[in-house]
């Protein structure tokens, strides 16, 4: 006899493995936050006490090395689909080599803006620079968090563990990583036309 709280083998699932699930619940939480600060961005800018200045250079080397990475990652899904583990390696590395850059290059922005004499905080911050490095910031969180879960593809790769018929990691490495890029070229946008 069955209770009610057991599943009968006929009754159907929800159709989505709960690690695909989990991911898009993080895809959605990051976007929501995301959305809440470039909402509270334009609030405050419009309050006035705004220091306007331009963009650091370096924000658009980052969106090319995030756009590029996005390719190299892709590339290696399709690798993996033909079962080419070898280039599935050689994708994913150089996607953590490019995110790695990215990360330096951030770093070398927050850096232009401190000469630039544009800090987080303190008596001599204003509110458009504490937004971008928080923007920025926040941003590169998650792309270290993408960083450790490509790092955990690669190494099921060097395990011959990402192959077509165990698409799972890869996939979801991939669907993040790619949404990491959507949301730079975002911010990148949005910070271009509203500053």
């Amino acid at each position: 006899m069955q209770t009610s709280d057991t599943l009968s083998p006929k009754q159907p699932g929800s159709g989505i493995h709960p690690l695909r699930f989990l991911l898009w619940l993080m895809i959605v939480s990051i976007t929501m936050m995301f959305a809440a600060f470039t909402s509270a961005y334009i609030v405050r800018r419009g309050e006035g006490n705004w220091l306007e200045f331009d963009i650091p250079a370096g924000m658009l080397i980052n969106t090319l090395l995030i756009v590029a990475s996005s390719a190299t990652l892709q590339w290696a899904w399709f690798e993996a689909r033909r079962d080419e583990v070898r280039r599935v390696q050689i994708g994913v590395f150089a996607t953590l080599a490019l995110g790695v850059a990215f990360l330096v290059g951030q770093w070398n922005v927050w850096g232009e803006l401190v000469r630039n004499k544009i800090f987080f905080g303190g008596v001599d911050a204003n509110p458009s620079g504490s937004f971008l490095y928080v923007l920025t910031g926040v941003h590169g969180f998650h792309l270290v968090t993408g960083l450790i879960f490509l790092l955990i593809v690669f190494v099921k790769s060097l395990r011959f563990n990402v192959h077509s018929r165990q698409m799972m990691a890869m996939t979801n490495g991939t669907i993040y990583w790619h949404f990491l890029g959507a949301l730079w070229l975002y911010l990148y946008l949005f910070l271009l036309l509203n500053h």
